[in-house]
């Protein structure tokens, strides 16, 4: 095993824990399928037409999610460290999908392939766990890109900003002002007055 993965597995496996805990021996399985990857800034992990082909587990760094309407890139998602990437739906199916994913910072990732998930499944000690880990984590993504749309619905773009000042304030440390603004369906410059207007009621 690649020693600089072995580094970042304790890590790794207590997040995959969340979705599915294995004993020690199907964890040996699991981990030799593993391999480390780097995205430099910039640089993306998939592009639209694209079949994406691994799931991520996010080391350190930061990545966007976008679509591109008009000419115009439309950010609507973003991962940080700790946490999984994929472009899901393609990921499933395996057809290639409509999401970019950029590198907002050099990122390391731990990943494994739609080939690796086919070749646990056929392994009787690990077929269980893993479609139990399939399920969950597709739920997960579900849970998020609702929450993603009723805010939209529900919420003023003010609010949104609270709530994600509230919620991932980190986000709000790491993230380019004009990738942010298109997340929460504003301008640059109304994210600079709802800013604004935070910051005179604070004082």
């Amino acid at each position: 095993m690649d020693p600089q993965i072995a580094t970042h597995l304790p890590i790794f496996r207590k997040q995959l824990e969340k979705f599915v805990v294995f004993n020690d021996e199907e964890w040996n399985v699991f981990a030799s399928y593993l391999k480390i990857r780097t995205v430099k800034k910039k640089d993306h992990l998939i592009e639209s037409g694209q079949i994406c082909k691994e799931i991520g587990f996010i080391v350190s760094g930061s990545l966007r999610f976008y679509h591109v309407k008009d000419g115009h890139e439309i950010t609507n998602y973003f991962c940080l460290d700790q946490e999984f990437v994929s472009s899901y739906s393609s990921f499933l199916k395996q057809v290639p999908g409509h999401t970019n994913i950029q590198a907002l910072e050099e990122v390391l990732l731990i990943t494994f392939t739609h080939q690796n998930i086919q070749q646990l499944l056929a392994n009787p000690l690990m077929a269980y766990k893993m479609e139990r880990f399939g399920r969950l984590i597709a739920e997960y993504l579900i849970c998020c890109y609702e929450e993603r749309v009723v805010s939209f619905i529900t919420l003023t773009p003010e609010e949104r900003y609270i709530a994600l000042l509230e919620s991932n304030s980190r986000l709000l440390q790491r993230i380019p002002q004009h990738y942010l603004a298109t997340y929460l369906g504003i301008t640059p410059v109304s994210l600079s007055r709802i800013r604004k207007r935070m910051f005179e009621v604070v004082k």
